[in-house]
């Protein structure tokens, strides 16, 4: 329905649904006219607006379930000092899992967790088993992990990021450990609705790092440790979606090897706080817009249809100087330090206040048709952010 100066103008259209309307004006005249003003709500409207009808502005949003994206999940930055037992500070609750690379050399990815203990960790791009150790990631406190001395975490003069979650089904985050029995089995989570992503590895055999992916389906994964496509097989997830309750896992050696133990990573969708999602390339500077419901703190992407590194970003390593643009970059599937495009642009994507836009042509983020899954975990919800 149209209304003009306050008074219905009657139906316009019926049968309208699904995503991409995109409203235009015309009032016949020519390109020199006089533009257009449009009154989104940021002032007083000349009419009162019809009953039940709400101006079109991030006011009028959802109040979103996580107000504060950073008490769940954050990205945290420090400059090693080679002392034992140095506690690196978070914003959030309490930390459940740390993920920590080296930016400044060449060293792996360490993952560690409250569940199978804070002094032993997992290295993402590599096949080894989980080794326990007194110098990486020693213990978790509060909003607090602690680390040791070696190179990989705190080097003196090093520099490093931390990527942190909290473990509940309110951040949509859960970590699970089990032992493979090699037949088809499910098993129990406790986020309450479905996961999104699923990371696991086994911590007593030297084998991959197999993730399954909502966008893709669950008869193939993606191994984390490596730059290969996807690889469909019924016998990673046994081509079943998991549930609220459990998660599906077959015969693959990989995740459920007989009386081999394992740990999987669980992250499920949380509307204004995370998006695990998928997109299409372009091949183009001004690429594909991806709309995710908040500015992205955190960003993920895995090109699926063709060879090609993982690629991690976060705004608390972007050198965009308060604006949009991120392009420095780790590679979970490499020890690669941490790789900055430059160029001109010296852009890898937009962060904007509810999404992401890719801004260069590359295989790695946005070659022509090329398939990207990605996950994204929020800096402020779409209803309290703005674009820099």
């Amino acid at each position: 329905v149209f209304y003009k100066n306050g008074t219905s103008q009657g139906t316009a259209f019926t049968g309208l649904s699904g995503k991409g309307i995109i409203p235009a004006l015309n009032n016949g005249a020519s390109a020199t006219s006089e533009p257009y003003t449009a009154n989104f709500g940021q002032r007083p409207f000349s009419y009162t607006p019809p009953s039940g009808f709400k101006a079109l502005n991030t006011q009028n949003l959802p109040e979103p379930s996580i107000k504060k994206p950073s008490s769940y999940m954050d990205a945290v930055l420090w400059t090693g000092d080679g002392v034992n037992g140095r506690v690196i500070t978070t914003n959030i609750e309490t930390v459940d899992f740390a993920w920590v690379k080296k930016r400044s050399g060449a060293d792996d990815h360490r993952l560690a967790n409250t569940v199978t203990g804070g002094n032993k960790h997992l290295k993402a791009n590599t096949t080894e088993a989980e080794s326990t150790s007194t110098t990486i990631i020693q213990a978790f406190s509060g909003s607090t992990f602690t680390v040791g001395s070696d190179n990989a975490v705190n080097a003196s003069g090093g520099t490093y990021v931390g990527w942190v979650w909290k473990e509940s089904a309110t951040p949509g985050f859960d970590i699970v450990t089990y032992t493979g029995n090699g037949t088809n089995r499910t098993i129990a989570h406790s986020l309450g609705v479905a996961p999104s992503m699923i990371i696991a590895k086994g911590r007593t055999n030297t084998d991959n790092w197999p993730v399954g992916h909502t966008s893709r389906g669950w008869d193939r994964h993606i191994l984390l440790n490596s730059s290969a496509a996807e690889a469909v097989t019924s016998s990673t997830w046994n081509n079943t979606a998991p549930t609220s309750s459990v998660f599906t896992v077959g015969t693959d050696t990989r995740i459920n090897q007989n009386g081999i133990t394992y740990v999987a990573y669980l992250w499920s969708e949380v509307a204004g706080f995370s998006k695990f999602g998928s997109y299409t390339g372009n091949g183009s500077a001004d690429g594909p817009f991806v709309f995710c419901g908040f500015r992205p703190r955190w960003l993920m992407i895995k090109r699926t249809s063709s060879s090609d590194n993982w690629a991690i970003f976060d705004t608390a390593r972007s050198d965009s100087g308060g604006g949009n643009v991120i392009d420095k970059h780790l590679r979970p599937d490499t020890a690669q330090d941490e790789q900055d495009p430059g160029g001109s642009p010296a852009t890898q994507f937009d962060i904007l206040s509810n999404g992401f836009k890719a801004r260069e042509a590359n295989g790695q983020n946005n070659a022509t048709g090329g398939t990207y899954i990605f996950a994204a975990y929020a800096e402020s919800p779409f209803a309290y952010a703005r674009a820099r």
